[in-house]
């Protein structure tokens, strides 16, 4: 019988591009695949160690695994991924139960480990260098939406972020690799790719002397699948004219950009060693919304960062009510061991926490706003379920304006004649915080 293995992905979008190519590699390698994991002989947890709820997630989630071996078939547990770079010592010393930790990147190698541990050996990885090369894939839910990771690593350096010791330096795929995995995807029926990176504005920058996105997006658009395409973490101070012109002239790009800004006082952009201030990040949401004026801008930002003063913070209150962002992820600052941010003085976790909360209750009267304004709005869906409920067909979906797991979804009625894959246009009738309610009017145009 062949070995059974079970995968657990955690965290972000990119790691979870990593999953599907280590699974893509075991069933090439001839491995069986399950999601069940009493069924499995091995589980591979795939680890996120980007900031401390993150990690505590991992911990729990290899626990639960190093239970199920005791207790199941599971003959061996491994551990990729962030957690596994950012800890392995510790990982290595205080849980025997683990058989293998891979590292961010050893996980093109995740056949032979597999193969070492299932012979009785334990296996620590050193540090490898980010895998560059188009690698076989296996998608963890065949559906209509897929990410298409385009570089590793990151050099911005933000003091907060310990993504550059995690991942390393900033490396592109090459062109042809990144475009075969898009006709690769293309070819599993995917309708829409979501373009993501730690910075995906950066594209090719290290490898061809200059930013190359608009090339690449510009290829991808060419593939006749391909419906849609999405860019996710586009950093600011990298956003070029180029850019914005292809995205306003290219019909499958998605009017839609996710802009990771993480606070719009100077002074704290600057203890943030972020390189952007407050009037860079205004004249660039300004030019993106002259060239689309019909933009879905997201973006992130950090509350409670180190020393943020009352003024500090009431700055960027006011920044959300001036420029009505349609999505915000809020996220309280957390203190990561190794970053320069970590020995800057910290703000209280009460008042983090206060303001954490007026942040959230405030974008989600300004997304309610939005969304109430849309109302009587057509606008194409991209259907992702569909089925019964009390007698009645029932979908939900997506338009330009939402990204998947990050954003909320058109709920549809009058669903009569929607299938999950296809496009559809749909009214929307009410809208509320995150999600928008609408009936499907007609099929979309092919």
């Amino acid at each position: 019988m062949r070995v059974k293995v079970g995968l657990i992905s955690l965290g972000c979008p990119k790691n979870l591009a990593d999953s599907e190519n280590m699974l893509g590699i075991l069933e090439e390698s001839g491995f069986g695949i399950t999601g069940n994991p009493d069924e499995a002989d091995v589980i591979i947890v795939n680890t996120c160690g980007f900031i401390e709820q993150a990690k505590e997630e991992s911990i729990e989630a290899i626990l639960q695994m190093a239970a199920c071996k005791k207790t199941g078939k599971c003959r061996a547990l491994v551990v990729a991924g962030c957690l596994g770079e950012r800890y392995a010592d510790e990982l290595w010393a205080q849980m025997p139960e683990i058989d293998a930790i891979t590292r961010a990147h050893g996980w093109v190698d995740i056949a032979g480990v597999i193969a070492r541990v299932l012979k009785g050996e334990r296996v620590l990885l050193n540090p490898a260098a980010a895998v560059t090369v188009r690698q076989p894939r296996k998608l963890t839910a065949p559906g209509v939406s897929a990410y298409l990771k385009i570089a590793e690593g990151c050099d911005n350096a933000c003091s907060y972020c310990v993504i550059p010791r995690i991942r390393g330096p900033y490396a592109s795929k090459r062109m042809e690799a990144v475009l075969a995995e898009a006709r690769d995807l293309a070819a599993a029926g995917v309708k829409e790719i979501i373009v993501v990176a730690q910075d995906v504005t950066r594209y090719g920058e290290d490898l061809y002397g200059k930013p190359l996105l608009p090339d690449l997006l510009s290829e991808i658009a060419k593939l006749p699948e391909i419906e849609w395409i999405r860019i996710l973490y586009a950093y600011p101070r990298h956003i070029t004219d180029d850019l914005l012109d292809v995205m306003a002239g290219e019909k499958k790009i998605c009017k839609y950009i996710d802009i990771p800004l993480q606070h719009a006082s100077d002074s704290v952009l600057a203890r943030m060693n972020r390189k952007d201030r407050k009037s860079d990040i205004r004249r660039i949401l300004a030019k993106m919304r002259e060239k689309m004026p019909e933009i879905a801008v997201r973006t992130t930002f950090i509350a409670g960062f180190p020393g943020e003063t009352a003024a500090e913070y009431a700055e960027l209150k006011d920044f959300l009510l001036e420029q009505r962002f349609d999505r915000v992820g809020i996220f309280a600052y957390s203190r990561e061991e190794g970053t320069a941010a970590a020995a800057m003085p910290q703000v209280k976790k009460k008042v983090m926490g206060r303001r954490y909360d007026e942040l959230m209750s405030l974008q989600a009267e300004i997304s309610e706003k939005i969304n109430k304004g849309a109302e009587g709005r057509e606008l194409t869906v991209l259907v992702e379920t569909a089925g019964q409920a009390g007698g009645q067909r029932v979908a939900e979906g997506r338009s330009y304006r939402e990204a998947p797991e990050i954003d909320g979804v058109v709920y549809l009625e009058k669903a009569g004649g929607c299938q999950p894959g296809t496009f559809v246009r749909a009214k929307i009738t009410q809208g509320f915080a995150y999600d928008v309610l609408a009936e499907v009017v007609r099929g979309a145009p092919g």
